[in-house]
């Protein structure tokens, strides 16, 4: 169990709030979607209301670009509480949280400038923690991977999840205790990545549907025809290769082929597989409507490249079923967001790639363990 935000004594304290700002900005260099940000409301309000002086730290990017607009959309997002952004050095920033009033944020800028980051570097872990009281992690979106502003400062402070760490975690807990008659749907590339995964899967799951990439490595190993669609180099292994339980595509989308699909052995050797057909569509459907529960990660198709169909209609279908359903990643993130549903019965996961850590090694992830009691 984590120790939550809400047992911590944060009244008139520094809090260091570790929290997803990795948010996709426009050509112009402003913020384009606040979804992540608004994640991180109800934590920053709760702190506010206790208040608590926060300081905000995170990254956007790999190229160690500046969180100035980043503050700017946050304030947009809680215009009642004051969000001050400061480029400072480090050492310098006491200052500012000398001046910063109680029930205001701080935002420092890129934690990713310093390179001592991700190398989980004690003594920028130390630095971190002289700024604060109280160190509270709400990025699960960040939570697979040992940082030295989630993991290393959590060793040395009191330290708590945020809400949306909590929620995360209970959720995708949710997940590995499955109902009988779930459903699991497994999109992206990189089979021998996803290996574990599935396998885990597959022990939970009574189906496991694998479209995107995954799927062509699979239909290859399978015998059936690729063309020139994107595989990996990695063989498949014989027991997921005769697992019937794991489902590939019927038929599939092929590039500049014709919208419905073709069945995948009419797949010629130069044509490239770029989403599932509309015959796996509706039978993958009718499968999501009478699940008991539905877990979902990745797109069915080249999402990035307007290859959408397939990803769509699997979004559409769990909109219109009645199970409950945590979904994950980017894409298929975007492709329920055009939809209306409810959250409460569909939850919506910040990371992708945390998510499926998570999944695999059974809820352990590096900056989970060090908040857990």
């Amino acid at each position: 169990m984590l120790r939550s935000v809400r047992e911590a004594n944060v009244t008139n304290k520094r809090v260091l709030l570790r929290t997803s700002l990795n948010v996709p900005l426009g050509p112009d260099g402003s913020v384009e979607d606040v979804y992540r940000l608004q994640s991180d409301v109800a934590t920053i309000e709760l702190l506010a209301t206790l208040k608590a002086k926060i300081i905000l730290i995170g990254y956007i990017g790999r190229e160690g670009g500046t969180l100035a607009p980043v503050a700017k959309a946050l304030q947009a997002v809680l215009p009642n509480i004051q969000v001050v952004f400061t480029s400072a050095p480090l050492e310098r920033v006491h200052e500012d949280i000398e001046l910063l009033e109680p029930g205001h944020c701080l935002m420092l800028e890129n934690i990713r400038q310093h390179p001592g980051e991700e190398k989980n570097d004690p003594e920028l872990a130390q630095q971190l923690a002289s700024l604060a009281d109280v160190f509270v992690d709400d990025a699960f979106a960040e939570a697979h991977r040992a940082y030295a502003s989630n993991v290393g400062v959590a060793t040395l402070l009191p330290s708590y999840a945020g809400l949306l760490m909590e929620e995360e975690v209970e959720h995708l807990h949710e997940a590995l205790v499955p109902l009988k008659g779930s459903l699991a749907i497994v999109g992206g590339a990189k089979f021998e990545t996803k290996l574990p995964l599935l396998k885990k899967l597959l022990g939970l799951y009574e189906e496991v549907l694998v479209g995107g990439a995954l799927a062509n490595d699979l239909l290859k190993a399978r015998g059936r025809s690729v063309g020139m669609s994107l595989v990996s180099d990695y063989a498949v292994p014989k027991e997921l290769v005769e697992e019937v339980r794991l489902l590939a595509p019927e038929d599939v989308r092929i590039e500049e082929g014709i919208p419905e699909g073709v069945l995948v052995d009419s797949v010629g050797e130069k044509e490239k597989i770029i989403d599932i057909g509309a015959i796996t569509e509706k039978k993958w459907a009718e499968k999501i409507a009478g699940a008991s529960f539905v877990l979902w990660n990745g797109p069915m198709g080249v999402y990035e490249k307007g290859d959408v169909l397939g990803t769509d209609a699997l979004a559409e279908a769990l909109v219109k079923a009645t199970c409950k359903a945590v979904i994950g990643g980017g894409d298929t993130a975007a492709a329920l967001a055009q939809f209306t549903f409810d959250p409460s019965r569909i939850f919506v996961s910040t990371g992708g790639g945390a998510m499926l850590e998570f999944l695999t090694n059974g809820g352990s992830m590096p900056a989970i363990e060090v908040l857990e009691k």
